[in-house]
């Protein structure tokens, strides 16, 4: 299913080598992930927990704009040095671009806090690139902006932390986090208006991989909630040939819920039992090893 989307998507001038490469690649399980959520949700924190445990690429606006080298980096920070948003194509070029290179197809991506309205999700799925799991993180506003004004940002490992929530136990790292440059609540708020505006835009297109996820908890139960999620396999509609096997002592039913099942599903009903009693009247050489079984009445 995977590779047809890829073809669908891509149209390549010659399918059979990019089938071929696809399966070369072997890639169909690396992560593919977003994480979503209102400013002080806690996507920071969730991004760089699953990079950890699932050794996934990292990717934000951030990252993208201040750690990677990529052809469009000084374009993008153009706009941010004036002071004028980036526009949606140059960020959907961005991640394209990043997400081509070889560590995020080997090992999988996460993307933080991307995309933002419909237009970038749509822009992201023309690219081909589409999230097999999107977790949206929510809370109440007024949590959001008592957060936000509690972060405190480690500069080495740029893991975010709470003067009240999340507090770390370690001295030294307690001394050198900082202050990141946070919203004011007047900002905060416009914030999360723009957020809320734009989400059911983006539930719309990822409704059927989305997970909503309360980040109004301790953050053990949200990371393990978020692991389960994006752990998960969706059910895929390619077709496949189904292999039933039904155990049981005797008595249980195994005879009758196979023949229901055959019925409804249309598949073929195999008895055991009933093929060695043809094997041994049709006296095949099979049928002569389990004849003395079937006649001192073992099953």
């Amino acid at each position: 299913q995977n590779m047809l989307e890829e073809l669908l998507i891509h149209k390549p001038d010659d399918p059979i080598q990019y089938m071929i490469n696809h399966l070369k690649q072997n890639n169909d399980d690396a992560p593919r992930i977003c994480v979503l959520g209102p400013p002080a949700s806690g996507k920071t924190t969730v991004a760089m927990w699953l990079c950890k445990h699932l050794d996934a690429i990292r990717i934000s606006q951030e990252t993208l704009l201040f750690k990677e080298i990529l052809t469009l980096t000084e374009e993008a920070k153009a706009y941010k040095e004036r002071k004028q948003k980036i526009p949606n194509a140059l960020w959907a070029n961005l991640i394209q671009e990043r997400l081509s290179n070889v560590d995020c197809i080997k090992q999988g991506w996460i993307l933080e806090g991307f995309p933002e309205n419909q237009e970038q999700a749509w822009m992201l799925q023309s690219s081909g690139i589409i999230p097999r799991h999107i977790v949206v993180l929510y809370a109440p506003d007024t949590v959001l902006i008592e957060r936000n004004s509690g972060k405190r940002l480690d500069p080495f490992t740029e893991e975010v932390y709470h003067t009240t929530f999340d507090w770390p136990s370690d001295p030294q790292v307690q001394q050198r986090l900082v202050k990141p440059e946070d919203l004011s609540e007047q900002e905060m708020s416009k914030k999360l208006l723009e957020y809320h505006r734009n989400f059911p835009g983006i539930f719309q297109i990822y409704q059927k991989v989305l997970k909503l996820i309360n980040a109004d908890q301790p953050s053990v139960d949200v990371l393990s909630q978020v692991l389960t999620y994006v752990q998960t396999r969706h059910r895929s509609a390619a077709p496949f040939t189904p292999r039933i096997l039904f155990c049981g002592p005797p008595g249980s039913g195994k005879s009758l819920q196979a023949a229901l099942i055959a019925q409804k599903y249309g598949v073929i009903n195999i008895c055991c039992g009933q093929l060695l009693k043809e094997a041994v009247a049709d006296k095949t050489k099979l049928g002569e090893l389990v004849k003395p079984y079937i006649d001192n009445g073992y099953p």
